[in-house]
């Protein structure tokens, strides 16, 4: 059975009081001394045999004996169609309301989160769903958006299902799926009315991140990028600006960023390097975990609750972040050799047994075989050579879709696993958007 604890996602992101920080020094964890690890020089290489530039996605299931494009299409299908329309309590994840809006669900804790919501949007219009992805966008532009004060353009991080705010913070993985999702949008469908101007809504949101400080009545509200690391911060607040989440690290849409952007494209491209280079520093070079929160030194931290200097929830998309920057861009072959040792460490604890929490030198702290990392170790098939990925890519093929009361973050991750998997994860270029970028 997969399931996923209630918490799956730290519930303390409010940020009255000052947070303690523990910097754990493990040797094992050191850069100097680990060769694997080192970093001397920026990884940025130029090859355009990424997607960007081949526009060639490949289909790793259709690899498998016995498994078909149209099986394919049939299971993604099928896995949409419960996560989106499937049994109220037992199925579903999005529910729409009125005539013209939706949101996504965490089940497991009762309320509406910008991940989902952006998930949501990414998985709609990967698979040219226009009708889901606006009433996402409009739920999300209805509740979640702050019109004005100092969070002005952010959006809160989650809300009740009714739309109330829980919290003012804003968590700044929604905010990088939302733009990105806006300008495939805007590339597939054209941008229409109102917020329904996809691409004015992006360039938007990449500009409160990057110039909130910039607003005279910001308060202690801060960038969600740091001007000086050129890394995204955990969130954009004084008191948790100068830590990251190596799981927030999204090279691979910095760099579409970097071409699309209005201004401050030089920018984008930096965090593109930045945050490769976080990535090299954050894993563990035997057994290639991440931990849910780093320095932007890539050490890891405590920060909240504790645990979060190990392997939990969040540091999951590691392996999907890094995989899919390979497959896009191949700008460092580095990810290559990470996605072989993670799921040769995977391996050794049991394909179908492995836990779903580890101390980064691999010491399990819970036993649930969970589904969302099942599809995010498979998705790291993409960029792996080690002949082991096919049993990543099976152990996907085989796993039912998630279901039950913790189905959200486990379904979210599942399908979107698929969509990756099967080459079914696009980019969508503007019209008329460069092909040159980033150097």
């Amino acid at each position: 059975m997969f399931n996923v604890a209630p918490e799956h996602r730290p519930e303390n992101r409010t940020t009255a009081g000052r947070p303690r920080f523990l910097l754990l020094l493990m040797a094992t964890m050191l850069i100097s001394s680990c060769a694997g690890n080192q970093m001397t020089q920026d990884p940025a290489v130029h090859d355009e045999r990424g997607a960007y530039f081949t526009g060639v996605y490949p289909d790793l299931f259709v690899q498998l004996p016995g498994i078909t494009a149209d099986s394919v299409g049939r299971k993604i299908d099928g896995a949409f169609r419960l996560l989106f329309y499937g049994n109220d309590s037992t199925g579903r994840i999005y529910y729409p309301v009125g005539d013209t809006m939706a949101y996504i669900e965490d089940t497991g804790n009762k309320d509406v989160r910008t991940e989902g919501m952006s998930y949501g949007m990414m998985i709609a219009v990967q698979l040219d769903k226009k009708e889901e992805f606006d009433r996402l966008w409009r739920w999300a532009k209805a509740y979640m958006d702050f019109p004005s004060g100092p969070h002005r353009g952010y959006f809160a991080w989650h809300c009740r299902t009714d739309g109330t705010k829980l919290d003012s913070t804003a968590a700044s993985d929604g905010e990088e799926w939302f733009v990105t999702a806006l300008f495939f949008a805007s590339a597939r469908w054209g941008d229409g009315e109102g917020d329904l101007r996809y691409s004015e809504q992006a360039q938007r949101i990449l500009t409160t991140m990057l110039h909130k400080e910039d607003e005279p009545d910001h308060g202690s509200v801060t960038n969600m990028f740091s001007r000086r690391d050129t890394l995204v911060a955990f969130v954009p607040s004084a008191d948790a600006d100068h830590f990251t989440d190596p799981s927030y690290q999204v090279p691979h849409y910095y760099e579409l960023w970097g071409r699309w952007a209005t201004h401050d494209n030089a920018f984008w491209c930096a965090a593109a390097r930045s945050s490769r280079l976080l990535l090299r520093r954050s894993v563990h070079p035997r057994t290639g975990l991440a931990p849910d929160y780093s320095g932007f030194d890539g050490m890891p931290i405590e920060w909240g609750p504790p645990g979060h200097a190990d392997f939990r929830f969040d540091a999951w998309r590691v392996a999907m972040n890094t995989a899919m920057d390979w497959l896009w861009f191949r700008r460092d072959a580095w990810q290559v050799a990470q996605s072989n040792r993670l799921l040769r460490f995977f391996a050794e604890q049991g394909i179908s047994t492995y836990g779903n929490q580890f101390t980064l030198e691999g010491r399990p702290l819970d036993t649930p075989h969970s589904g969302g990392l099942v599809a995010m170790n498979a998705v790291a098939a993409l960029a792996a050579t080690d002949p082991v990925r096919w049993t990543f890519v099976r152990a996907l093929w085989d796993l039912p879709v998630p279901t039950g009361r913790y189905r959200y973050y486990d379904g979210v991750l599942y399908l979107i696993g698929l969509l990756q998997c099967s080459g079914n994860f696009r980019i969508y270029s503007p019209a008329g958007s460069p092909t040159t970028g980033c150097p």
